[in-house]
Formats: structure tokens, C-alpha cells, sequence
């Protein structure tokens, strides 16, 4: 049985739409192929090629690692970085099917005495992504992740007045994540604009008892609706082994990220986006000779932070470094 009302009010009924868009994934018609060729033959190299280019946009869509400072936060950082995996365990033309295995470690290195690294988030994951239409330039796809976050300290997760045991606390919980994508592209003369909109929902196993550090319980947010926006732009240059050819390459790029936490949580009301939204905004720019790699700048607002135990601070930050990984290596044509 769940444990939480609001699970049976969310939990349900987005299950239910994803067999709904699923099966209607299924019975896609085909285009009719032309006059005196070969049907089969034709339907089957169509497919595959739509395949070959989804495998493509979820790599485009794949979290990317960031490197550089962050200021603002509670406690003054000298480097901050965000690493992340991608390794394609799954990609085939042969299925509509992609899957990415995505660890993620987040570090914060303090402007302290001694520089220490306060516990890192240890976040091995995987996702999971299924093509929902055969179009490749409004691509539209489901998205189911698997992560686990701890940081890998063993000591009590609170204090023996209570409080959260931020120097050598236990922090771990693991989530799922149901997360629906549509995009657009658009090709206008030297330019190839790609927007990706995604919605997700974002489930911890706590809400059935399992898979989490119990001190946490009301007082982290366990149910959360995340969404974000992609706005890619790759520019026509010359080839640098052959000038009299052009290629695509990415150029600028910017991307926001929202979540807000909707079960119950530290008594604070559905309504104080203070303690419940998170928000970020990040311009990447690719100069000529950078090769999946980016200048980044950014900044945002984390109702509750997301570096494991010290998710009570609330604060408004800059970031400013670089960015790097498989999703900037898209090459349109």
C-alpha cells in the first residue's frame, strides 16, 4: 500500500498515460511508399533510418558535465563540478529503443582551510528512452531514469538535538524519473535551430518505505515535477581539411531547468516557491576549435539544494566554467 496520498493521486494516473501514449506510439501508420518499389524493403530502411536518427536526439538530450565555481551558496566554494557519463549500452536502427547508462558525481571543494571535498553525491543512474513519432524534425519521446544519491559517509544523519549532521551525516535515496520530450528543428540557411521541451515527474522510492535515509522522512521532497527548455543553435562553417566544404557544428546553446517538490515537506505550505522551486538558467558557447566542449555561464535559485545533506540551504548562485560531453557532438545536416 502507498504511504502517501499524493502518490495515489499522481503516481496513477501517469502510468496510465504512459500506456496510453505508448500504444498509440504502436500504431503509427506508415507513409505509403512509392510507386514499383519495394514495400517491405522500403518500410524497414525507413524505420531504421528514423531509428538511427532518435539514437541521435537522445544523445543530444543527455546531461552534459560542467566544471568551474559557483557564488553565492552558504558555504564559499574555490571549484564545483558536475561530471557525468554517458555510456550507450543500447543504441540500434533496428529498435525504437535507446538506453544510456549515466553516472553522475557532483564535488564542491570549499574555500577552507585545507580545501576539503565535503562529501560528494554519488549518483549512478540510467535511462531509458522510447520513440513516440517517426518525424525527425518534431521528434517527440518518453524517457524513464533510474538514480540513486548518497554520499557515501556512513556516520547518523542528524545531531542529537535534531538537526541535520551535515559534517559526517548518512545521506541516500533512490528515484525514478517518467519524463515526456518533444522538439523542433528548423533549418534556415546557414543556421539549424534545435528546441527540446521536456515535462517529468520524479518519484522516490521512500514514498514505499524503501530505499532511503529514514531521518529524512517530511523533511525532504520526495514527489517533484521537473521540466526544461533547450534552445541549440549549430552554424554552417567551412571544413578545415577542405575549405570548399561546409559542416554544421554546434555554436550556442541555452537550457533552463525548473523543479518544484509537491508532497509534504518540513510543514512548508504547497505554495512557498522559496522552499520548494528550484530554478537555473545556463548560456553555453562553442568557439571554432572546441571539440564537445563549451564555455558555460549561468545562475539560478535552489529552494532545496540538491548537494545531498545539506539540501535545507536556500540561496541564489552564479556559475561560471566550462561544459563538456557527448550532446554537444550533434552534427546536423
Amino acid at each position: 500500500m502507498l504511504k502517501h496520498p499524493i502518490i495515489a493521486r499522481l503516481a496513477v494516473p501517469a502510468f496510465f498515460l504512459f500506456l496510453s501514449i505508448a500504444a498509440k506510439a504502436q500504431v503509427v501508420i506508415e507513409p505509403a511508399a512509392p510507386v514499383g518499389a519495394d514495400t517491405i524493403s522500403d518500410k524497414t530502411r525507413a524505420t531504421r533510418i528514423i531509428n538511427q536518427r532518435f539514437d541521435a536526439i537522445y544523445l543530444q538530450n543527455a546531461r552534459v558535465s560542467t566544471f568551474g565555481n559557483e557564488y553565492g551558496g552558504p558555504l564559499p566554494t574555490q571549484l564545483v563540478a558536475d561530471l557525468t557519463g554517458n555510456f550507450v549500452l543500447f543504441s540500434t536502427p533496428k529498435s525504437r529503443f535507446g538506453f544510456i547508462f549515466n553516472p553522475r558525481v557532483k564535488l564542491r571543494l570549499l574555500r577552507t582551510q585545507g580545501a576539503p571535498v565535503k562529501s560528494p553525491s554519488y549518483m549512478p543512474g540510467g535511462t531509458l528512452y522510447f520513440r513516440l513519432n517517426r518525424d525527425d524534425y518534431r521528434p517527440s519521446f518518453l524517457s524513464l531514469a533510474y538514480s540513486h544519491h548518497s554520499n557515501g559517509v556512513r556516520g547518523p544523519t542528524t545531531n542529537a538535538d535534531g538537526s541535520f549532521n551535515t559534517d559526517s551525516g548518512k545521506f541516500t535515496t533512490n528515484f525514478y524519473t517518467l519524463a515526456y520530450t518533444h522538439g523542433n528543428r528548423a533549418d534556415r540557411g546557414n543556421l539549424i535551430t534545435n528546441r527540446y521541451e521536456t515535462l517529468g515527474l520524479e518519484l522516490h522510492a521512500a514514498l514505499i518505505g524503501e530505499g532511503y535515509a529514514h531521518a529524512l522522512k517530511d523533511q525532504y521532497g520526495f514527489v517533484r515535477l521537473n521540466g526544461s527548455f533547450m534552445y541549440n543553435l549549430q552554424r554552417k562553417r567551412p571544413d578545415p581539411v577542405d575549405p570548399d566544404k561546409k559542416v554544421y557544428t554546434n555554436w550556442m546553446r541555452l537550457q533552463l531547468e525548473a523543479m518544484y517538490i509537491m508532497d509534504t515537506y518540513s510543514n512548508y505550505a504547497f505554495t512557498d516557491v522559496q522552499k520548494r522551486l528550484n530554478i537555473s538558467a545556463i548560456y553555453y558557447y562553442q568557439l571554432p576549435f572546441m571539440q564537445n566542449v563549451a564555455l558555460m555561464l549561468g545562475g539560478g535559485y535552489r529552494g532545496q539544494d540538491d548537494y545531498n545533506i545539506f539540501f535545507q540551504n536556500s540561496y541564489t548562485y552564479l556559475t561560471v566554467g566550462v561544459a563538456a560531453g557527448v550532446s554537444f557532438g550533434y552534427r546536423g545536416k
